[in-house]
């Protein structure tokens, strides 16, 4: 019966995990699922709560502090950026106009659906602009303040 009252106790964490995604819960699952070995083998409760604790424990202090370090941006850490990290910062070419609602850009050399990253600004085609996030498959792009044809004028 105790084997049963862990399994169901790691279930329930493994599926608030689910919920909170912070990796926490699940070590504690681990711990629930641990316990319910001990119990299996017919230790008793005490044992199956200090095994409960002391897993649960060593998961937190040995596995999280990797986990941690490997959900860190590779910006944050100095590291070589990649993936959609690494587009963020570039330049790309409008090729359909930008707006709020949508547009499409050229970055090296593929072609991403954008969004202005400012609701106001709209980006006409021809524009280079800068991508400043990329949250899913959008790029949203801002106006790159180098561009040949977007030097400021001098007053006069």
């Amino acid at each position: 019966m105790d084997t049963l009252l862990w399994i169901v106790l790691g279930a329930l964490l493994a599926v608030a995990e689910i919920f909170t995604t912070t990796l926490f819960l699940i070590m504690f699952a681990a711990g629930a699922f641990a316990a319910a070995g001990a119990a299996a083998l017919g230790a008793p409760v005490g044992v199956q709560a200090i095994v409960f604790a002391a897993v649960s424990a060593l998961t937190v202090l040995t596995a999280r502090p990797t986990i941690q370090r490997h959900r860190r941006s590779a910006l944050s850490t100095g590291e070589q950026p990649f993936g959609v990290e690494a587009l963020e910062g570039t330049n790309a070419l409008v090729l359909e106009q930008v707006d709020a609602e949508g547009g499409l850009v050229k970055i090296d050399g593929e072609l991403w659906s954008a969004r202005s990253y400012d609701a106001t600004h709209v980006f006409v085609p021809g524009q280079r602009v800068q991508v400043i996030q990329v949250r899913g498959a959008t790029a949203l792009v801002w106006q790159d303040d180098i561009s040949p044809g977007e030097l400021p004028r001098s007053g006069g």
